[in-house]
């Protein structure tokens, strides 16, 4: 039976996602619901996690620990995933918590986290940041009680998340004079950007985010010019960290630019970088476990970790945890 969990969720902030009315052929011989942020308040996973941890001693700083059910002798592959949101307190780790679900049936760790958002105490510059990076380092105290593999950690986000995985994947690069350094970060495997957010100047100056000026704690653009050398993940390349980018053809134009812009940038410096364009996705399809674009989700976060990629689990819909769809 599903457990009904509280979705922090605002449901009239839909962060400027353009949404069709009606779905359309997927690219993989099937059909994307094109769903909105309404929607998502349905995605809930079968069961709660299997451990809900603090990383810091903090009501906001936390995450949900899931474990696959088969055994590994070499320990769990890890993927650590941070929603979206617009880095706002209006959004919670419950939305895409089906997905993450599904990503431990396909035999991954997964490490679901939550942290202090814009709006919280604390959220913001440099809060947030600090966050998800404590959380993911975090994996070093609990890997030896959960059997994880730290040599295979991946970390995954939606939105406004993959800004943040994308940084959590960069934050190696940072000085140490920046008040985002910490020292001997977490190595990463690779990072899987879902519909995210990898260049905030463009972001701001293409897309109209000003949300990202909140979010480096500056008024002008002028002012956050000096920040993105360290906050944003275009700005920190290169990394040496292979990148997989999904962003559907029914997202934000500009989303899909900067995003073609960075994977460009990327390669042409050296790093590894893809990009997918799921045919008729919107915003929220690439967070949909029971959608045509699990196969390119669950196919990446594998590959990217190193792992044999069963076909079990890339055909459409292999795994779906969320009832009657």
């Amino acid at each position: 039976m599903k457990y009904y969990c509280t979705l922090i969720l605002s449901l009239f902030i839909l962060l400027g996602v353009p949404l069709a009315p009606t779905a359309i052929a997927g690219q993989i011989d099937d059909v994307f619901l094109n769903p909105s942020a309404y929607d998502t308040i349905e995605w809930l996973p079968q069961a709660p996690a299997d451990h809900r941890i603090k990383y810091v001693i903090n009501s906001l700083t936390y995450g949900d620990l899931r474990l696959p059910k088969q055994a590994n002798p070499e320990g769990h592959p890890v993927l650590v995933f941070i929603h979206g949101g617009g880095w706002t307190e209006n959004w919670s780790l419950d939305y895409p918590a089906a997905l993450v679900e599904a990503l431990t049936g396909a035999g991954l760790a997964t490490w679901n986290i939550e942290f202090r958002r814009i709006g919280n105490n604390g959220g913001g510059w440099p809060g947030t940041f600090l966050d998800v990076a404590l959380a993911t380092d975090f994996l070093r105290e609990i890997a030896p009680i959960y059997n994880l593999d730290l040599d295979r950690v991946v970390v995954s986000g939606h939105s406004s998340g993959g800004h943040l995985a994308l940084w959590v994947g960069s934050r190696h690069v940072i000085p140490e004079d920046s008040p985002l350094y910490m020292e001997d970060p977490l190595p990463i495997a690779g990072v899987l950007s879902l519909a995210g957010i990898p260049d905030l100047e463009r972001a701001l100056t293409e897309g109209g985010r000003t949300d990202v000026l909140t979010l480096l704690g500056e008024v002008t653009p002028e002012e956050a010019m000096d920040l993105y050398d360290e906050a944003s993940p275009k700005h920190m390349l290169p990394t040496g960290v292979p990148t997989s980018h999904i962003v559907g053809t029914f997202d934000n134009p500009w989303r899909q630019m900067i995003t073609e812009e960075f994977v460009e940038l990327a390669e042409a410096l050296g790093d590894e970088a893809i990009m997918f364009n799921p045919e008729g996705a919107n915003h929220f399809d690439v967070v949909d476990p029971c959608g045509p674009a699990w196969p390119i989700i669950v196919s990446e976060a594998l590959r990217l970790l190193g792992e044999k990629v069963p076909p079990q689990k890339i055909n459409t819909s292999p795994f779906c945890p969320v009832a009657g769809r």
